[in-house]
């Protein structure tokens, strides 16, 4: 079930990061590259973090071949990908979701607190994103208004919450990815956003 859960944040990761290149006119490298970053940023960061090297992409080319062809597979059918802005929110929503239960897994398994594993799946869910984004010339998501790293840590507590009352752990990982993954779609939906705080000019 982990296994799966982290190829399939990689597509999903992946294939927004294409997304985001095609909508900027890169040509087929940059377009590669970036949907290379994302999918394996966050994650490459984490296991550097946690002394995990050589890094787990690395080690397992499963991963390469899974960038690429989902990579080749969004290029392919781009004419199909109606409302870019929207599939681009929904693949990005289900790589945090995704990656958020991978990055706390691998915490837990590193005998680290609680607390450093929700702020290890909130980093392995989101650094791909930010990457992605400085590369592309964008302001990161999560450093806007909108509810991004926030709902990986709402994720992150259920996670504990289920283990303290005995949860199985396949549906662990399927209910914590699901709460991230509906907070975000539904702060969306709802405009709910965190207040910015700013200095006003004198």
């Amino acid at each position: 079930m982990f296994y799966t859960i982290d190829i399939l944040g990689t597509m999903a990761f992946a294939i927004s990061g294409v997304l985001v290149a095609m909508e900027k006119k890169m040509d087929l490298f940059g377009i590669l590259i970036i949907g290379f970053v994302t999918a394996v940023g966050g994650g490459t960061l984490r296991d550097l973090l946690i002394g995990d090297t050589p890094v787990s992409w690395m080690r397992d080319i499963s991963y390469t071949y899974v960038i690429m062809g989902s990579a080749l597979l969004a290029m392919a059918f781009k004419n199909k990908i109606n409302y870019l802005r929207t599939s681009l929110f929904l693949f990005d929503t289900i790589g945090i979701g995704l990656y958020t239960v991978v990055g706390i897994e691998k915490g837990i398994n590193a005998g680290l607190h609680p607390i450093i594993c929700i702020a290890l799946g909130t980093m392995t869910a989101s650094f791909g994103g930010v990457i992605r984004d400085i590369l592309c010339n964008e302001i990161p998501v999560i450093f806007r208004k909108e509810i991004y790293a926030t709902a990986c840590i709402l994720g992150g507590i259920t996670y504990f919450a289920l283990i303290e009352v005995g949860v199985v752990n396949d549906f662990i990982f399927i209910i914590a990815g699901v709460v991230v993954i509906l907070v975000r779609i539904l702060a969306v939906r709802l405009k709910i956003a965190l207040p910015s705080i700013y200095l006003k000019r004198p």
